[in-house]
């Protein structure tokens, strides 16, 4: 049993699933419920109970909790200690990834911080825009990519990595995208709305303002993610991002009735008092490898 057999527990014990786990960890899912095997075997202990809904501490399983985390806390702080005598960074990275990111390069950040950084322990949280950025004010996160559909923040120190527009779109057939716009009937219609705190919401909000208008019926959804097969049931119609709006209109799901936000930045920030860090020098360092 080594260090990482423990760091493989205690990430089940907080994602209380093994899929969720490996995609954490980034581990496939026999490798994470080998290492809890192997971790009860060599105990001698049941740490979880197999549930339908997923991985559940035994109460032996919650002391041996404390006391791995305990142990992952030393071990990290021995790390850094060494790194910082070599100076090299350690330490850990926290990264968000709100709206729809572009996972792939995400990937080659990932990749090319770990060639360079290898004690650096990076995670990635995956939530919405809103979560990410309240979370990086928070401290919960060390930096995250978020959807900004207006002015990023004084307190934040931002990177650009696209831009994108947000078209209304409704199922095809639904209404005619060669005729004037009437909002008055579209007000009749049902739409699929995202909170204002998400860019897409908030292009909503600034739609319903500006042609004064508000839908008699909204479909509530937490992510904007949902959107496009919502779209494709008929559900209603609603808002979606520049290539996920293009690439349902080519494939004939939806029809384009306007740009409902001309640019939408997708942005990688972190607290602007932290820019000084030699981890941020790294992070940006990588960023500019990864998206040149």
């Amino acid at each position: 049993m080594d260090i990482l057999h423990l760091k493989t527990f205690a990430c089940v014990a907080r994602e209380g699933s093994i899929t969720r786990a490996a995609e954490r960890l980034f581990l496939s899912q026999p490798a994470v419920s080998a290492h809890i095997k192997g971790m009860e075997e060599y105990l001698g202990l049941a740490l979880f109970d197999r549930t339908a809904r997923g991985m559940r501490l035994t109460a032996h399983g919650q002391r041996i909790l404390a006391m791995a985390e305990h142990t992952i806390a030393s071990h990290r702080a021995l790390i850094d200690e060494a790194a910082m005598l070599k100076g090299r960074l350690a330490g850990r990275l926290r990264i968000g990834v709100g709206g729809q990111s572009d996972t792939a390069l995400i990937g080659r950040l990932l990749r090319r911080f770990a060639e360079q950084h290898p004690e650096v322990e990076v995670s990635l949280e995956y939530g919405s825009s809103g979560a990410t950025l309240a979370a990086i004010r928070s401290g919960v996160l060390d930096a995250g990519f978020y959807n900004e559909a207006g002015t990023p923040g004084d307190d934040l120190a931002t990177r650009e990595m696209a831009r994108f527009p947000i078209y209304l779109a409704a199922p095809a057939g639904m209404v005619d995208p060669r005729a004037p716009l009437d909002w008055a009937a579209l007000g009749e219609l049902p739409w699929i709305f995202a909170p204002a705190s998400l860019c897409c919401g908030g292009a909503a909000e600034q739609l319903f303002q500006a042609h004064r208008f508000r839908p008699r019926r909204i479909i509530s959804i937490d992510r904007e993610s949902v959107m496009r097969p919502m779209l494709a049931q008929r559900l209603g119609i609603g808002l979606l991002h520049g290539d996920t709006a293009l690439d349902a209109q080519r494939l004939g799901e939806v029809d384009l009735l306007c740009v409902a936000h001309p640019a939408v930045s997708q942005l990688f920030a972190h607290l602007a008092s932290r820019a000084q860090e030699p981890l941020f020098g790294a992070i940006h360092a990588a960023l500019g490898a990864a998206h040149p």
